[in-house]
């Protein structure tokens, strides 16, 4: 059997991770080690030849998908010329909207992941990636324009923003397919409208 190149191999580990961030934010991460090689294009045996275990998967994947969720904001901050209220504008409409719901595997990994994370040892990796990833995406939710006195009530503002978008999109989800899942997504977006109009007051 010929030995697979050095590209070859990166690019396969390139697949599995990107592959179990998808599926890790859509059906959580119990996946088989097996389903998720399978969903990949490659060989359950060829998982122990890049991994040395499925939780060491779970923390790259997770570290991928935040990695992933930076780049979009640093995308949409160069879209809106570094303006961030139309940033963060744009964002809680792309967040809160029936798309994003109805797809976990691409979307946000603060909802994704979890209910799955908060499951994980407090010295895992994962753990640690997560509350990261929280942190930043909240900071970047907080108001523009805040002083240095006012950077406290600014950053309890992301994170009031933050909640709020992660809370309306979960219960959105679990709520699929009754009306009660739009009213979710609706009154959370009215709230952040409202909120984000009001600079750096208090939400």
């Amino acid at each position: 059997m010929a030995r697979v190149s050095q590209a070859q191999a990166q690019e396969n580990r390139r697949r599995v991770v990107d592959t179990a961030s998808r599926l890790f934010r859509e059906q959580g991460t119990g996946v088989s080690v097996a389903d998720l090689m399978k969903a990949a294009g490659l060989t359950h045996g060829a998982f122990y030849k890049q991994f040395a275990s499925k939780e060491a998967l779970v923390d790259e994947a997770t570290a991928h998908a935040f990695d992933d969720l930076a780049r979009r904001h640093t995308a949409g901050l160069d879209q809106y010329g570094g303006q961030r209220d139309a940033a963060q504008r744009a964002l809680i409409d792309a967040y809160l909207s029936t798309e994003h719901r109805d797809d976990a595997a691409d979307g946000c990994p603060v909802a994704g992941l979890a209910t799955d994370v908060a499951r994980e040892p407090e010295d895992r990796e994962a753990r640690r990636v997560y509350a990261e990833g929280v942190a930043a995406f909240a900071a970047f939710l907080a108001p523009d324009g805040a002083t240095e006195a006012g950077a406290e009530d600014a950053a309890g503002d992301g994170l009031t923003r933050l909640s709020t978008l992660v809370g309306a999109l979960i219960l959105a989800r679990a709520t699929q397919g009754s009306p009660l899942s739009e009213e979710i997504l609706a009154a959370a977006h009215a709230a952040l409208t409202e909120c984000a109009g009001r600079g750096s007051g208090r939400c």
